[in-house]
């Protein structure tokens, strides 16, 4: 390295260390309360001196109550069911609309404004929307001769009410990533198709989604990082019920620490989350550089 060159790395550091200095305490410190936490049996309102140290105790509770397992399970569905439709949708909007159709500006404006709208609005919306007395959704199923149905009152039912109201809230998230995508492909190399007489379907199958699967793999992996977090539209839209069909692992924390005044068993779940999130997030930056291995190895 040439003095120039360290200068400039100095000059560099120089610069973004403040931003790096704050960033980490922001982060960090958090994450380390909450870790030094779930060594404590401690619950809000009493002076943290008052706080009794209680070990793996609460690691060890958490780890074996069915209910913990339960919400992991049901974000475990929940992110499956709702990511694989945002994906199938997202990438078929973004399809559909790519080309210069006249009008397609005002379309993909329209969807992406779902993704805009403060996630307590989107739980209040859907709640009101699947009112079993004054919703709309029993008023036009009214309008085809469907009974109303209590969408909130029964397992299944809330369980796909949450999974539409993500689905509508976060698939225009997924349209924008492929359809940005789609915009970055070689232009030669589909018309190098096309003169080899490959068709719409082909196309698309063997040429324009290979060459953006980095992009969906990122995509990807961020909505299943955020449908782990999910949390406001739910607590809005069925607060866990009925009974816990819909209680999510980032509900079941908020239930354990606020209901059930149980901050160090509420940290000790959140310590469990956090590692979730942490290995998705390794994983969005290791396919947000797919050349990094090839560049290695050269």
């Amino acid at each position: 390295m040439t003095t120039d060159s360290r200068s400039n790395a100095r000059t560099a550091w120089i610069f973004i260390l403040p931003a790096v200095l704050i960033m980490a305490a922001a982060c960090l410190y958090p994450v380390v309360s909450a870790v030094r936490l779930g060594f404590y049996d401690w619950s809000m309102g009493t002076p943290w001196a008052q706080a009794k140290w209680s070990g793996w105790t609460s690691f060890e509770i958490v780890f074996t109550d069915p209910a913990m397992w339960r919400s992991l399970l049901t974000t475990l569905k929940f992110a499956a069911v709702s990511v694989s439709a945002e994906m199938f949708l997202g990438i078929a909007l973004a399809l559909a609309l790519e080309g210069n159709i006249r009008g397609m500006a005002f379309f993909r404006t329209l969807f992406i404004l779902p993704m805009m709208v403060a996630p307590i609005a989107v739980g209040l919306t859907w709640r009101y929307l699947f009112d079993a007395q004054f919703g709309l959704i029993n008023a036009v199923l009214a309008v085809f001769g469907v009974a109303a149905k209590g969408w909130l009152a029964d397992e299944t039912l809330a369980f796909a009410a949450i999974i539409i109201s993500d689905i509508w809230q976060w698939t225009p998230f997924v349209f924008i990533m492929v359809i940005a995508g789609l915009a970055n492909v070689d232009t030669s190399v589909l018309e190098a198709a096309r003169i080899d007489g490959a068709r719409w379907w082909t196309l698309t199958t063997r040429v324009k989604l290979p060459m953006i699967a980095h992009v969906l793999a990122i995509t990807l992996v961020m909505r299943l990082i955020d449908a782990f977090r999910v949390l406001e539209v739910i607590y809005l839209l069925t607060f866990g019920g009925p009974g816990d069909s819909t209680e999510v692992l980032s509900l079941h924390i908020y239930k354990t620490a606020f209901i059930g005044q149980k901050l160090g068993a509420a940290s000790a779940i959140s310590v469990l989350l956090l590692v979730v999130v942490m290995v998705l997030t390794w994983l969005a930056l290791r396919m947000s550089n797919p050349l990094a291995d090839s560049e290695k190895d050269k």
